[in-house]
């Protein structure tokens, strides 16, 4: 698992990676592409570097409207950036004791949910940049957090001492606990947000429904931990990454089939550090990607599962590359930890 700065009380352990942490941008720079195409990015220059984390980064998300990108870091802050011009950082988000190491926006892009090892999952508003709510009933790390996609302000979060919980954000404490036997790496919500999806160290998915509070289906296909989700922008089909080196597609439609694993994609890897590493959909769910330890960022194609690019971080990158959110205006790709890719790039 990954190690942290000691939340109060806690042992002290070492820290990983490097600092300080750049990002660098990769744009498609309004002159024709690989492919003869105009590209479209509104970035300064083709390659752009963006400094201000003073630690590893180890989450990035776009809001809904593709114009700002969320990154959080082993600092302990959330830095957010324009996505257009110089990608200026214009507001820092301070609050967590310890790293910030998930975070997404809701659905209406207002705000963004964080998730630490100080044990709490915060919430924050992106026009103020203050904390509005603290959740803190997790007893170890939060690994994973997400917010519902529809209905009520729900979040769900995912822990180290065994437990996902459901929070309401109009109301104080968690609202339900599914306890698990194992420490829980990765959580998502269904389409219709009656239900969760949970992943952690026992290599299993589990389907909660939220009105029984109860294990509804257990997916079985990957032979290590679960390390990422995310589900498809369709509601379709759920995407996991497992440090044995797959990325599954599971098909979460009712009356599925029994087998609902319908499609497996290697090539990434994972190693010794056993880092949480994302993966994440494009916006018309026609390709994937994931982030890996041998400092590239693969993308591949859902439908003839074919790996369509390998890009590469930059030469004294010594970290795994954590996260791979795409734009939803298509016109960037973020990897994580150092580079940002133009469309024309990947499409």
């Amino acid at each position: 698992m990954m190690q942290f700065a000691p939340s109060e009380g806690e042992t002290a352990l070492s820290v990983v990676g490097p600092r300080p942490m750049e990002l660098s941008t990769h744009s498609a720079h309004r002159a024709p592409g690989p492919n003869g195409k105009q590209r479209t990015s509104s970035l300064e220059s083709p390659i752009m570097l963006l400094t201000g984390h003073q630690s590893a980064i180890y989450t990035m998300k776009f809001n809904p409207a593709g114009t700002v990108v969320a990154s959080g870091s082993h600092d302990k802050e959330i830095f957010l950036w324009n996505v257009h011009g110089e990608c200026k950082n214009f507001m820092v988000l301070k609050g967590h004791k310890n790293a910030v190491l998930d975070l997404h926006w809701t659905t209406d892009g207002s705000q963004i949910i964080s998730a630490s090892p100080d044990k709490t999952v915060g919430a924050w508003d992106v026009e103020t940049g203050k904390r509005i709510k603290k959740m803190a009933e997790h007893s170890s790390f939060v690994n994973s957090c997400h917010p519902a996609r529809r209905g009520p302000p729900l979040i769900v979060s995912g822990s180290d001492d065994g437990t996902a919980k459901l929070w309401d954000m109009r109301l104080r404490g968690a609202i339900q606990t599914f306890p698990d036997k194992y420490q829980i790496t990765a959580v998502s919500f269904s389409d219709a947000s009656d239900k969760i999806f949970t992943g952690g160290i026992d290599n299993d998915i589990k389907v909660w429904d939220l009105r029984k509070a109860e294990v509804m289906m257990t997916l079985q296909g990957h032979q290590d931990m679960i390390t990422g989700m995310s589900l498809s922008p369709d509601g379709s089909y759920l995407l996991t990454n497992g440090m044995d080196c797959k990325l599954c597609i599971w098909d979460m439609r009712p009356y599925a089939p029994q087998n609902r694993c319908v499609k497996i994609m290697e090539g990434h890897q994972h190693n010794f550090e056993k880092n949480l590493l994302k993966c994440s959909w494009s916006p018309d769910g026609s390709k994937v990607t994931a982030g890996s330890s041998d400092r590239m960022v693969y993308v591949w194609d859902t439908t003839s599962r074919r790996i369509l690019y390998m890009l590469p971080g930059t030469p004294d990158l010594s970290m795994s590359l954590y996260s791979i959110p795409l734009n939803p205006l298509l016109d960037l790709a973020v990897v994580i930890n150092r580079s940002i890719w133009g469309k024309s790039e990947l499409y």
